[in-house]
């Protein structure tokens, strides 16, 4: 296996910098929204068509997953972006450009057939912010209640007009989930009504913390580690690495490196350690299970030729739990045969991120599947409570 992939970069560390671009105003009352309902050019209701290529070459014996039918889902996603403005100040503005679109997309647009998509823009700290810095740097705190704010403000604006009591699948990645753990600690935690709502979160790259050994508490006091398909009000978290990651590693050992946009307190103490649930095998964190990575075919190399906007490659990856000299991160281990030439994936920042850039596409199809099963079971334990 010779090639390698990876998506465009969408990374979450903010610089210690100063001063922010003015905002571009909504048209209407209410957040800008990147994806909505009815929204016209939603990138979250792209074409899912997918190539499966199983080996050992990109095209070799192929089928196509076809564009999933239109569906009518019972519960919501409310989906936050990582870092991907290419704007060149400390904040973005709000006006919806290529990069936005473009992520949204590739780790959006998968769980529309099993939930309404809800996306805010916010002025999120930019790519720009990261120059000339090494490793995730405490960010000047008024440009992160800048982005936390927008991200809040959608998250009240949706609850008032939008979610009439439906079930809601958090989904982020990266400074999104830095956005999320701040919302989900401020407000949906401590909420017994808006726990409620909660069918579960899915913050990847965002360095959720609990205490050593145990599945809650740290980030959040009453939202645990998801445990199984079924369960809901839950949290899935991980960073992957395809190698132990370093001492001075940005994600996967607690308060320090992502930590810190996030607002959790500073200094590593072997007290917490960052949750990991393998996506692969909710009960058993430690054991192996296949990953199913979903790619844009347009970023993924060698299988760029494919005629689907999107690929697959099974029985490429395996995915475990691992945890060593206070780390714990997804374990991704490429269990191809001798002469697959399908493409890999590789740390391209270095050994301190990790597979961060694809911390998402690498388990897509495992978590579309997983935000299925929850949807259901919640469906089931809000008729028997009598809820709806």
């Amino acid at each position: 296996m010779t090639a390698s992939l990876g998506l465009a970069a969408c990374t979450s560390s903010p610089a210690r910098t100063t001063g922010a671009r003015a905002t571009t105003a909504p048209a209407t009352p209410g957040p800008v929204w990147l994806c909505r309902p009815g929204l016209a050019n939603d990138p979250c209701a792209a074409n899912l068509a997918a190539t499966v290529a199983p080996g050992p070459s990109p095209t070799s014996s192929t089928t196509v997953q076809p564009n999933p039918p239109a569906a009518t889902p019972a519960i919501d996603c409310f989906y936050v972006y990582p870092t991907v403005s290419a704007q060149h100040t400390t904040n973005a503005n709000l006006h919806i450009d290529p990069a936005e679109r473009l992520v949204a997309e590739a780790q959006a647009a998968p769980f529309a057939p099993n939930c309404r998509i809800f996306a805010p823009m916010y002025r999120q700290l930019t790519l720009a912010s990261l120059q000339g810095t090494s490793g995730v740097a405490l960010a000047n705190a008024s440009s992160v209640a800048l982005a936390y704010h927008d991200v809040l403000a959608a998250w009240q604006y949706y609850l008032a007009h939008d979610n009439a009591g439906r079930g809601v699948v958090f989904i982020g990645h990266s400074q999104g989930s830095s956005m999320l753990i701040r919302l989900l600690a401020s407000q949906v935690d401590p909420s017994p009504a808006e726990r409620r709502l909660l069918v579960s979160a899915i913050i990847l790259g965002g360095n959720v913390e609990v205490p050593v050994g145990q599945s809650v508490g740290g980030s959040f006091q009453n939202i645990p580690a998801c445990n199984s398909t079924s369960a809901t009000g839950c949290v899935v978290a991980y960073s992957s690495f395809n190698q132990a990651p370093p001492a001075n590693s940005l994600f996967g050992r607690a308060g320090t490196g992502v930590s810190l946009v996030s607002g959790q307190p500073p200094g590593p103490s072997r007290a917490f350690q960052v949750l990991c649930v393998n996506p692969t095998s909710l009960s058993s964190p430690a054991t192996p299970g296949p990953l199913e990575p979903y790619f844009p075919t347009a970023a993924a190399g060698a299988a760029g030729n494919q005629p689907t906007p999107w690929v697959t490659y099974p029985n490429l990856y395996t995915a475990q739990c691992a945890y060593q000299d206070g780390a714990s991160w997804l374990q991704v281990t490429d269990v191809a045969p001798a002469g697959d030439t399908r493409p890999v994936v590789s740390a391209v920042l270095g050994p301190t991120w990790g597979l961060h850039l694809v911390d998402v596409n690498l388990a897509l199809g495992n978590l579309v599947t997983l935000v299925g099963e929850q949807g259901i079971a919640f469906a089931a334990k809000s008729i028997g409570s009598g809820i709806g």
